[in-house]
């Protein structure tokens, strides 16, 4: 069975998002392992790229740091393979096509499975082009996570029917970043999705205070949040460890 179900298996689950790489890979491991000790279900982990088309200006600058750091997909395959036996979590993969492209299919899904990654999430891989690379997260048991958004209205059904690992339901119109409202019917979306299928649902983009996360967490399976670590990340580099997991704490607590 695929890591992921587990994360949704003791009560609402709170996904958090690093960039690999920043500061510098030996960090990220240890903010993973932080990560996982302060009550995170899953991680999700960043393959920094040039344009992060669906990336708001923190992760964009995250990614920048990462790469000027030497970050590549062939160094961070390795430090996960080092870590792969410390944790206990499923990680999963947010990357754009071009990096897994240049990688090579065949080769990338291998590693990831090498490497104990349990899914992908690829923004600007559109759900009628996802069979250019499903015999490969098929044949490698990595589950591709779907983004269902504001904007998918008559696709929903669609994309959710196939949907596996669970579901991204993006909570805001635009990119990544910290908002202080929501400006989707949550309710609405999520309802049209669970008439469709029963993979896991969690909301992201903009999530960053306990009221939001207690808010949306009556709706969803669990929340994710990216740009407010991240920024955590950018404000105490190196020494991020303990904000880091005071954040992540008060977060799992807001909606447990």
């Amino acid at each position: 069975m695929n890591k992921i179900n587990n994360a949704f298996s003791k009560g609402k689950a709170f996904i958090g998002f690093i960039t690999a790489g920043d500061p510098n890979l030996k960090k990220t491991s240890d903010f993973i392992k932080i990560m996982e000790k302060s009550g995170a279900d899953l991680i999700e982990l960043g393959i920094p790229f040039s344009d992060p088309a669906a990336d708001g200006p923190i992760i964009e600058k995250a990614s920048i740091r990462a790469l000027e750091s030497g970050t590549t997909p062939e160094k961070i395959f390795n430090m996960l393979l080092e870590i792969k036996n410390d944790i206990s979590i499923p990680i999963v993969f947010l990357t754009y096509l071009n990096p897994v492209f240049n990688y090579g299919y065949e080769n990338f899904f291998k590693k990831c499975d090498e490497c104990g990654v349990s899914g992908i999430i690829i923004p600007d891989l559109p759900y009628e082009e996802r069979n250019e690379i499903i015999e490969y997260t098929k044949k490698y048991n990595i589950s591709l996570i779907p983004f269902i958004a504001p904007t998918s209205k008559n696709r929903i059904k669609m994309i959710a029917e196939e949907s596996e690992g669970f579901i991204y339901c993006v909570s805001s119109l635009g990119v990544t970043g910290l908002n202080n409202e929501l400006d989707v019917d949550l309710s609405d979306i999520i309802n049209h999705i669970r008439e469709a299928t029963d993979t896991k649902i969690a909301v992201g983009f903009g999530i960053s205070t306990e009221e939001q996360g207690k808010y949306i967490s009556k709706y969803s399976d669990g929340i994710i949040v990216g740009s407010a670590i991240v920024k955590i990340i950018e404000e105490y580099g190196v020494d991020a460890d303990k904000p880091l997991s005071e954040y992540i704490s008060k977060m799992k607590k807001a909606i447990s």
